[in-house]
């Protein structure tokens, strides 16, 4: 099954106070890897994520953002520093004691203080946050999921047309092939026999052509290349990601038909090899996107 590289998806979950909205962009990538943008508070469930995001996406590289919305992310705490307000209030004793004061330290002079007072973040235990994110990743990957799958039908059906394009050239060229010796062995009859005035041995001629033969012969590539294009549409049936075997045997195709093209001296062959080599060129192109 043809699935592509290139996807997006969008989810939403939300509550009565929280609201989480996760989007994700696929793109071609060697490997799978991630890029997750989330608040900090919640950098405890990168690996969930990623685990998740692993069950719809085998190869290409996620941008996954996640964006959280309400009051259920931290929760607000009172802290008090004691050490500020020993260090003030033992200093206002050495103050007092020095300079001979009366007046002693109160509250209100505590409060007045503002580094003994703050308010501080807490990132809050909340698993209905951590349900609602998981949720909303899930409908985020089911999107991407059905784009990558729509997309990589129309790559298949490409790729489909392309390859039927290619075997019928092979085919045509196979059959085209021994005619090239047979014109190469007449012509070369002929120039013998001028510059020869009819004296050259049979033989010899037989084994002229025998040697031109053997360098020209391109049954073994056509044959090689043939077994390829079984391979590949083979290949674009199974379920497993396809990507990289299918761009393996698309530079498998590539090498044969640049050694037909430097034995084959022949015109049409030429023309034909610069035909597959176009075709091949986009195939190329597009089992880069598949997974």
């Amino acid at each position: 099954m043809v699935i592509s590289m290139t996807g997006y998806g969008r989810g939403k979950a939300e509550n009565d106070h929280v609201r989480v909205t996760v989007e994700i962009k696929t793109v071609n990538h060697r490997f799978c890897e991630y890029n997750i943008r989330m608040p900090r508070q919640l950098l405890f469930l990168e690996d969930k994520v990623k685990k998740k995001a692993n069950e719809y996406i085998r190869r290409g590289r996620g941008e996954i953002f996640i964006t959280v919305e309400g009051e259920g992310l931290v929760s607000k705490e009172l802290k008090f520093d004691w050490d500020i307000a020993d260090q003030f209030v033992s200093l206002i004793d050495t103050v007092q004691e020095k300079y001979e004061f009366t007046s002693q330290v109160t509250l209100q002079d505590l409060l007045k203080l503002e580094t003994v007072f703050s308010v501080e973040e807490v990132p809050a235990e909340n698993d209905e946050v951590e349900w609602l994110l998981l949720q909303a990743l899930t409908s985020a990957l089911e999107d991407v999921k059905r784009m990558r799958v729509q997309e990589g039908q129309e790559l298949a059906y490409d790729l489909e047309t392309h390859k039927e394009k290619l075997a019928a050239i092979v085919q045509h060229v196979k059959q085209y092939a021994p005619s090239v010796v047979r014109a190469y062995k007449d012509r070369l009859a002929m120039k013998l026999n001028e510059l020869t005035d009819g004296l050259i041995e049979e033989s010899r001629l037989v084994t002229e052509a025998a040697i031109f033969a053997d360098k020209c012969d391109i049954n073994e590539e056509l044959t090689r290349l043939e077994s390829h294009l079984l391979q590949f549409a083979e290949t674009l049936k199974q379920k497993d990601p396809i990507g990289r075997k299918l761009d393996f045997l698309v530079q498998e195709m590539n090498r044969e038909v640049n050694t037909i093209g430097s034995k084959g001296n022949d015109s049409l062959i030429t023309k034909e090899v610069v035909e597959m080599k176009s075709l091949l060129e986009k195939m190329k192109e597009q089992v880069q996107n598949i997974e």
